[in-house]
This record gives C-alpha cells, sequence and structure tokens, in this order.
C-alpha cells in the first residue's frame, strides 16, 4: 500500500487540494485574501487557491508529525524575516491560518483532538491521503515509463 512517505510531498499537497476543494467544510474565510502567511511573509499570498494547499500540507503534517498542536505546526511553517541591516532570524508562522485550517478539517472529519496531546488525523484523513499518494504514484511512474521511451 502506498502512503505519504512514499511519494512527493509536492504532488500530494497538490492532488489533496484538489480534493479538498470539493469538501463544504473546507472554505477560505473572509479574511483570507488579506492576509499574510506569517510575520516573515511581506504580501498574501497570490494563489487563488492557497487556503486549501495550506489545508492540505497541514493535514499532510498532522499525519506525518501528528499528534500535534498549534504551535509545532506554526514552527514548521514558518520562514526567515528580513531584519534589514540586522541578521534575518526565524520566525513562526500565522497561527490563525493554522487553526483557523485545523477547526475546518476537524469539522470535516480528516483530523481529530486528543485531549492533552494535539490533533491527529482521523481515519477518513488518513485515506484521502493515502489515495492521493497512490495516484501521485501511479502519475509518476506514468511519466517515468513515457520518458523511458526517448
Amino acid at each position: 500500500m502506498t502512503t505519504v512517505y512514499d511519494v512527493p510531498a509536492e504532488a500530494l499537497i497538490r492532488s489533496v487540494a484538489g480534493k479538498l476543494k470539493g469538501d463544504k467544510a473546507i472554505v477560505p474565510p473572509a479574511w483570507a485574501p488579506f492576509v499574510t502567511t506569517g510575520i516573515h511573509a511581506e504580501k498574501p499570498p497570490v494563489e487563488a487557491d492557497w487556503w486549501h494547499v495550506r489545508a492540505a500540507a497541514v493535514l499532510r503534517k498532522v499525519y506525518v508529525m501528528g499528534p500535534i498542536g498549534t504551535e509545532r505546526l506554526r514552527s514548521e511553517f514558518g520562514g526567515s524575516r528580513d531584519r534589514g541591516s540586522k541578521p534575518n532570524r526565524a520566525k513562526k508562522g500565522s497561527g490563525s491560518v493554522i487553526r483557523e485550517c485545523l477547526q475546518q478539517l476537524e469539522r470535516a472529519g480528516f483530523v481529530e483532538n486528543v485531549k492533552g496531546e494535539g490533533r491527529r488525523v482521523s481515519a477518513k484523513g488518513r485515506s484521502i491521503l493515502d489515495n492521493s499518494a497512490h495516484e501521485v504514484r501511479q502519475t509518476v511512474q506514468a511519466q517515468i515509463a513515457g520518458l523511458a521511451k526517448y
């Protein structure tokens, strides 16, 4: 069985984001077009579907690292802040974005809250991730087979 660990993360996240677009529980909030993804980011994301991509990335991180809480996820989605003439420093990502993504994923049934430990992927979430990983692996293998002809 193909799992999340067997395929490239970027391809998996794009595949899961496409599936999350169809879920009515995963919707960008009203403030999503104006918010930055952390103090390290100067401008908001330019992609129209960035909310679904971030929700898919959060779901993947919870799968790989879970049970995990908002603070550790903030560290995972952080980046380097430009401080002018001073050296750059690592800063955490937006807690509001991650918290809202986790709450939406929990409402959709992909993530469950474990009291005192954090959140972990539910059976439904594991299923969507593993099925997407299988599809991505088949796509990658087909592309490799196509390149082998040349």
